[in-house]
């Protein structure tokens, strides 16, 4: 049979690890709490520290670079030291670089803060990878997949209205403070409950076959799945980083305003991780081949993300929110199937280190499109910043069911599991 179908290390389901996945999930709320608490209060900070959309969007370039070159790092690090403490080193990590923003003065020390965060989120999503590896057989990965990056619409839901209450009463700095401290407190809970998944009875236990950056590069699916996370991920990096300064901007919403309506779109998104786990699913359960059934998912939800362009021209505020709100729930959706696919095609114990390098591609086009946007808002508007998002994820993708599709993932997978060198 396919590689693709069968492969060699498939977890038994274990009833905890539903226990498991709700702990990356928390995690990954608190990762959104950490990252969106910068966007929220950035139109003060912008004001104070008389920053330029141009250095604004290098703030974000400087978060983008070592997230790009840490999720290489990252995935690497965590397969090698195992998830429990790989994942402890990285929320502790972006838990004190979150603290650090508290003592900034000016766009450069920002920059710096902004960078040593970027360092340790890097590890949260090969991270997560890895636990669904893990514990979850192949029909239940898009699904787990979606309920632990669903933690990214969670924190960014409540990133509006929490970090707007405390920036209100108690000033921008303890907003950094509370959502790091949230980190520390994670990790302690963390640290006492998680373990690797038991075997299953009379079964040995799967071979660790770990492999290098250079190899895992140069094979098919994970040279061009990194190609086509470059078209993806940068949409969510803007709605994340530049949707409360659109309303504000833009819009003319002002800060009671952004904390009651700027986390609707991230709500829906919640949504959107659900559902692309369900039709993938559904797909498998109707007899669809794996890759198709991936693919077809995300093509379905990119073309939801081509609501971004109507979103940026209507007229009234609600109706620009409704249709960003789908736009994000397409996003999410296609990220529950790319979340899985590398453990579709590759042992668990490779699964970190393959998403980690594909999310450098993503890193890369969040650096290079958060200079663009800052560049092209300053000198034009949003209007070709919304259009450029709503049609790169099309060319994600057309390079999943073309150059990374079943034959390219059939390949891969029998280079990573031995059959071929």
């Amino acid at each position: 049979m396919s590689p693709l179908q069968v492969p060699t290390d498939v977890p038994t389901p274990h009833r905890l690890r539903w226990a498991m996945i709700a702990l990356v999930f928390l995690a990954t709320v608190i990762n959104y709490l950490d990252r969106q608490a910068l966007s929220v209060v950035a139109p003060q900070l912008r004001d104070e520290f008389r920053m330029t959309n141009t250095e604004y969007g290098a703030v974000i370039f400087a978060f983008m670079l070592a997230y790009t070159i840490m999720n290489g790092v990252s995935g690497l690090l965590i397969d090698r030291l195992g998830t429990k403490l790989g994942y402890a080193v990285c929320i502790l990590w972006w838990s004190v670089a979150t603290l650090l923003h508290a003592f900034a003065s000016g766009a450069w020390s920002l920059g710096v803060f902004r960078f040593l965060l970027g360092m340790g989120e890097a590890g949260n999503w090969p991270a997560g990878v890895k636990v669904v590896a893990e514990w979850f057989p192949e029909r239940e990965r898009a699904l787990a997949s979606g309920l632990f990056n669903a933690g990214s619409s969670i924190g960014a839901i409540l990133a509006p209205p929490l970090i707007v209450w405390i920036l209100l009463r108690h000033g921008w700095q303890a907003s950094f403070v509370a959502v790091g401290v949230s980190g520390l407190l994670w990790l302690v809970l963390w640290w006492s409950v998680y373990r690797t998944p038991p075997a299953a009875p009379g079964a040995a236990a799967p071979r660790a076959v770990r492999h290098g950056f250079l190899k895992l590069l140069r094979t098919p699916f994970v040279r061009w799945f990194t190609i086509a996370k470059i078209f993806l991920d940068p949409a969510w990096y803007f709605y994340i980083f530049w949707f409360p300064e659109y309303l504000r901007r833009a819009r003319g919403f002002d800060f009671a305003e952004i904390g009651a309506y700027a986390w609707i779109p991230f709500a829906v998104a919640g949504v959107g991780n659900l559902l692309g786990g369900w039709v993938s699913a559904r797909l498998l359960r109707m007899g669809w081949r794996l890759a198709v059934a991936r693919n077809t998912a995300v093509l379905i939800f990119a073309l939801l993300m081509t609501a971004a362009f109507p979103a940026v021209l209507a007229g009234d505020a609600r109706w620009a929110i409704v249709l960003v709100s789908v736009a994000m729930m397409g996003y999410t959706g296609c990220c529950a199937n790319l979340l899985a696919m590398p453990a579709d095609v590759a042992p668990s114990s490779s699964t970190a280190s393959i998403f980690g390098i594909a999310s450098m591609g993503s890193g890369f086009g969040g650096m290079v499109f958060s200079l663009l946007t800052g560049w092209v808002i300053d000198h034009a508007s949003y209007v070709p910043v919304f259009a450029g998002f709503a049609a790169m994820p099309l060319i994600c993708a057309v390079i999943l069911w073309t150059l990374a599709g079943e034959r390219a993932r059939s390949r891969t997978a029998l280079q990573l599991r031995g059959g071929l060198e």
